[in-house]
């Protein structure tokens, strides 16, 4: 009997010990390693694959985006975007239904008025591997004239893309027709004030508060049905910060920055998905008192709980039938 006790507790202890971080669900800090990744302008949380991030840089040398797996900070797959042409300045993702990818080639590096920009649509793919997927490409004018912007949205239930521009004093969020065009031109028409000099933006999954972020702090908004109402200010970390997305749960908001090596940090979500979330502060690795298990820390130590107490049981009856 002590051979197969034996064999029965180390699985289980095995188990116990290798249950998967709460990283693996994108929900904690975490550091991009790819050395290609030198400006992450743009963070999207997969919804096809837990733990997995979307960027890009904001200038590269094809039209390129990176799989990045938060539990480790490496990317697992590097897509490149076929029929796209050359992208100018790449500034933004955003994953909208049917796991269907944006990217936007909004920005304005070089300084120019650019009479148009593009976005771009392609499917996320279900396996991650390295690969060449065909992307749609849009023609998008702006009604009010050319404007320089970091910031593209797709509302996670209409699939509605919006653009909110970049301007100091604050800009405006603009809204795509209800289908975008991929043979004409697509005009963005300006729908409401963003009181924030913008430089990234991510609605929670739930399609309900839009969260806005700029280089000193951020703003959250509730939908309101497509016209925002101001809820509360997000704290952000010091920085060029040029990226935000919800985490995949949306407990989490995960904010990002450029530069080689780059920090990806998780805050709490605002309003009610950042309460029911199982961090307070703005560390997502510590627990509400202070301990910093979480909640992947729980786990493992209820799993050894078991352990014991499955190797106590069987003991007893042992014991007992030796008797």
């Amino acid at each position: 009997m002590r051979r197969p006790l034996a064999i029965l507790a180390g699985v289980l202890l095995t188990g116990a010990l290798t249950l998967p971080a709460s990283a693996a669900d994108g929900d904690e800090d975490f550091t991009i390693k790819d050395p290609r990744i030198t400006e992450s302008s743009g963070l999207a949380a997969s919804r096809q694959h837990p733990g997995i991030y979307w960027t890009h840089n904001d200038q590269d040398e094809g039209a390129y985006l990176y799989a990045v797996d938060s539990a480790t900070g490496e990317t697992v797959a590097t897509i490149t975007m076929t029929g796209v042409g050359t992208p100018r300045d790449v500034e933004a993702v955003s994953v909208g239904p049917d796991n269907q990818l944006y990217v936007g080639d909004i920005g304005d590096n070089d300084g120019v008025e650019w009479p148009y920009v593009w976005v771009y649509r392609l499917p996320e793919p279900k396996t991650l591997k390295d690969r060449t997927i065909r992307a749609t490409q849009y023609v998008v004018k702006y009604s009010d004239g050319p404007r320089d912007a970091e910031s593209l949205v797709v509302h996670p239930k209409t699939g509605r893309v919006y653009i909110i521009d970049k301007q100091e004093d604050g800009g405006h969020l603009y809204a795509a027709p209800a289908e975008l065009s991929p043979s004409g031109t697509n005009v963005f028409e300006p729908v409401a004030p963003i009181d924030l000099w913008a430089t990234d933006a991510a609605f929670s999954p739930d399609g309900r508060t839009l969260a806005v972020r700029g280089y000193f702090g951020g703003i959250a908004y509730d939908w309101n049905g497509g016209k925002p109402k101001r809820l509360e200010r997000i704290s952000v970390p010091l920085g060029q910060g040029e990226s935000v997305s919800y985490s995949r749960d949306g407990s989490k908001l995960m904010l990002g920055s450029e530069g080689a090596g780059s920090a990806v940090v998780a805050n709490d979500a605002p309003g009610d998905a950042g309460s029911s979330g199982a961090s307070a502060g703005n560390g997502s690795s510590a627990s509400g008192d202070g301990d910093g298990l979480g909640s992947s820390g729980d786990l493992k130590i209820g799993a050894v709980a078991v352990v014991v107490g499955c190797v106590l049981f069987f003991g007893l009856r042992r014991l007992l039938r030796r008797r």
